[in-house]
C-alpha cells in the first residue's frame, strides 16, 4: 500500500520513460507545445548532439523563455525553435520524428490562461505528427482537463485516437481513474 507522496505515481516521470523506450542520440524529435522549454530541454539532451529538435510556439515569452532555459542548461545546439502554431508541422518538419510531444493547454507562469491550445489546431497538428511519425515512434499528449477547453481536447483526441487502425498503430491512455481534474496523456506508438 503507498504511503505518502514518494510512492505515488509521478506522471512527468512516467512520460519520460515511455518516450526514453523509443528515443536514441542522433534523432529527431518535436515538442509541439513548448512553454518554458522544459520538453525541449529533455528531448535535446535525449537526442544529443548528433540529433535534431523542433519545438512550436505561438506566444514569443515561450521562445524566449525555452532560449533561456536551454542555454541556462547547457543543451547541446540541436534545437529549432519555431514562433508558429503546432498545426503548421508539416510545414516546418521534413524529416520523420521518433518522438513528439505535445502539452496541452496554457503556457505556465504567464498569467495568460487564455491564451490556450485550441481543438481545431490541436487536431490538425496530431494528424500532421502521426503522419510524419517515424516507425518505432511515439507521438504523447498531455491533457489538462482542469479548465473547459483542456476537458473538450481531452475528449476530442480519445474519440479520434479510438479510429485508429490497431494493426499500424497502437493507441493508449494513461489517467488517475479517481482524480478526474487530474492531468493524464494518451500515447500512440507506431508499428
Amino acid at each position: 500500500m503507498a504511503k505518502g507522496l514518494n510512492n505515488m505515481v509521478d506522471l512527468l516521470e512516467l512520460q519520460k520513460r515511455f518516450i526514453l523506450a523509443h528515443l536514441r542520440s542522433g534523432d529527431v524529435a518535436v515538442d509541439c507545445t513548448m512553454g518554458n522549454g522544459n520538453d525541449t530541454a529533455f528531448l535535446s539532451e535525449s537526442v544529443g548532439p548528433e540529433g535534431k529538435v523542433y519545438a512550436f510556439d505561438i506566444q514569443e515569452a515561450a521562445l524566449d523563455s525555452t532560449r533561456a532555459h536551454l542555454q541556462a542548461l547547457g543543451c547541446p545546439e540541436n534545437y529549432t525553435l519555431i514562433h508558429a502554431s503546432h498545426h503548421r508541422i508539416l510545414e516546418f518538419v521534413k524529416e520523420a520524428p521518433k518522438a513528439v510531444m505535445f502539452n496541452l493547454g496554457y503556457l505556465p507562469g504567464s498569467g495568460k490562461k487564455q491564451v490556450t491550445t485550441m481543438r481545431e489546431t490541436t487536431m490538425e497538428a496530431v494528424r500532421g505528427a502521426i503522419e510524419l511519425l517515424d516507425h518505432d515512434g511515439i507521438l504523447l499528449v498531455a491533457i489538462y482537463p482542469g479548465h473547459e477547453e483542456g476537458r473538450l481536447e481531452g475528449e476530442m483526441l480519445g474519440e479520434y485516437f479510438a479510429t485508429l487502425d490497431r494493426h499500424l498503430i497502437c493507441c493508449s491512455c494513461f489517467k488517475i481513474v479517481n482524480s478526474p481534474t487530474s492531468p493524464y496523456f494518451y500515447i500512440v506508438e507506431k508499428k
